[in-house]
């Protein structure tokens, strides 16, 4: 007897439907056998389900011939999230659904060997795939229902054992759909554990991060240890602008894929903020493995991304960064497949001026010769260098600072500065497609927009003749000469402007040497 129902895979960041096709005939010696190239969690299921239908009083129909068939067979499935929809195929081959035809839904979830329905990945994406297809049933594991119910258009049933499934499907009457609130959920996610008042004193720091922050500029913070380099950058998320439902969608769907979204957790409200350690490899870093998978960068994908003692990266990990800093996103090529992964972040890195950490200090002196200092600030290439547009040294916190009692601004009086001159950006390419702020405008549009007075003219040419800068480290200084004048509302940019947007540029200048 021949049952079919459907599934979903995962392909990058989109899921497609599988068809799951059960087959049970009379044989002499039973057998289990899985088609269309599954990987090795799709070979096991069949102990899982073998025991979860015997466990939960069902029949194995031990003395027959099962083939099951996953198709389209000729593209790879991998993951646990085809055991549901095959022990329901086996109990249909049964006769446990009286005939019934299970065309208008997608099955989903991990059986454990007592019955119970496990958290999958992906759940957002079979959603949407299903939605695509017209199917207006999911079937989910309940830990799952949330992030697959924030799909409009769609009915999401939880599940939490596989007899719950299986009378789902005989009366799905007598079972309630899930539906959110998404606007709710996201106001309820959004809320962070740390804000940008807890820092004492840095006014010239927190200064270039609301720029950075306002333009979508990328921002290297330097300075001694224990400056509170690692606490600016985590504040950073708060003072960007809140997530929109189509951000929050996006990001939910890669944290779900990499399976690091948290069980019961429906959308990711918060910026996401990753820090992947210095000892990290390239694939970690970007994304990778026999099916690709997404990486620290993809991660962080309308957040920020910190990579903190910058030095101490591995050169050619630091260099696979360059193509997602580029074009917000990153592709993986493998023999038999190519996938994209969205990797639009905010890169926030930190670094101590010299391996000692103290060179510059007006309290510790500093042990390091200047080759040392030179070889350890050249660790970072100067093309990686040139797309970090802000270079912002941060000193050590003075007594009375961190002591003192002056009124220090919070993160949503930031934040509301940020929005406007975002909200001016906006304004500003809503006829260009894929920029959205100052960090990502093409030369084009930098002759356009950031025309500068000959006082302009004469100051930046000064600073590049002097400090030696490339052509790319010019277009980063007129972008962000154009977001500070974004901030103060300025229709064009001024010679400040420029002045504080050189100022950022601290590896430049010649004392580095």
């Amino acid at each position: 007897m021949l049952f079919k129902s459907f599934s979903a895979a995962v392909f990058g960041i989109d899921a497609y439907l599988v068809e799951v096709e059960v087959d049970v005939s009379p044989a002499y010696q039973g057998n289990f056998n899985v088609v269309g190239l599954p990987d090795l969690a799709v070979k096991e299921s069949r102990e899982r389900i073998r025991s979860a239908l015997r466990n939960c009083g069902f029949e194995f129909p031990s003395n027959h011939a099962v083939t099951v068939n996953l198709a389209p067979a000729d593209v790879r499935k991998e993951g646990s999230a085809f055991d549901l929809p095959m022990a329901l195929g086996l109990l249909g081959c049964q006769g446990q659904f009286f005939g019934k035809i299970l065309n208008e839904y997608v099955f989903l979830g991990e059986l454990s060997l007592d019955g119970g329905v496990r958290p999958v990945r992906g759940a957002l994406s079979a959603a949407l795939a299903a939605r695509e297809r017209g199917i207006e049933n999911v079937v989910v594991p309940a830990a799952n229902a949330r992030e697959a119910a924030v799909v409009e258009g769609v009915r999401v049933f939880p599940v939490k054992t596989l007899p719950e499934a299986a009378d789902l499907i005989n009366a799905p009457e007598s079972f309630k759909a899930v539906s959110v609130d998404t606007s709710r959920m996201l106001e309820e996610s959004s809320e962070y554990a740390v804000d940008l008042r807890d820092v004492r004193g840095q006014m010239s720091a927190k200064r270039a991060l609301e720029v950075a922050c306002a333009g979508s500029h990328n921002i290297l913070l330097i300075g001694p240890p224990g400056a509170g380099k690692t606490m600016l950058a985590k504040r950073i998320p708060t003072i960007l602008p809140h997530m929109s439902l189509e951000e929050a969608i996006e990001t939910t769907r890669i944290h779900s894929i990499a399976g690091v979204l948290d069980n019961g957790r429906g959308l990711v409200g918060t910026r996401p903020f990753r820090s992947p350690h210095h000892t990290i490899s390239d694939a970690g870093l970007i994304g990778g493995g026999a099916v690709p998978r997404p990486g620290e960068v993809s991660l962080g994908h309308n957040g920020v991304v910190f990579l903190d003692e910058l030095p101490e990266f591995q050169r050619n990990v630091l260099e696979v960064m360059r193509q997602p800093l580029e074009d917000g996103c990153v592709t993986i090529a493998r023999a038999a497949v190519s996938v994209s992964f969205p990797s639009r972040f905010m890169l926030a890195a930190a670094m101590n001026p010299c391996p000692c950490g103290f060179f510059g200090d007006a309290t510790r002196e500093c042990h390091c010769s200047p080759p040392q200092i030179q070889r350890y600030v050249s660790k970072i290439s100067g093309p990686l260098l040139d797309r970090i547009d802000i270079h912002v040294e941060v000193p050590a916190v003075k007594y009375k600072e961190l002591r003192g009692a002056a009124a220090i601004e919070d993160s949503a009086t930031v934040r509301a500065r940020v929005v406007r001159a975002r909200e001016v950006q906006m304004g500003r390419y809503r006829s260009e497609k894929r920029i959205f702020a100052n960090a990502q405008m093409p030369p084009r549009l930098i002759r356009q927009y950031c025309a500068i007075s000959s006082d302009g003219e004469k100051l930046l040419e000064t600073a590049i003749q002097r400090l030696g800068l490339s052509a790319r480290a010019h277009d980063r200084i007129l972008k962000v000469a154009r977001t500070i004048a974004d901030l103060e509302g300025a229709a064009c940019v001024e010679p400040k402007h420029l002045s504080e947007a050189i100022q950022y540029r601290t590896l430049d200048r010649t004392y580095w040497a």
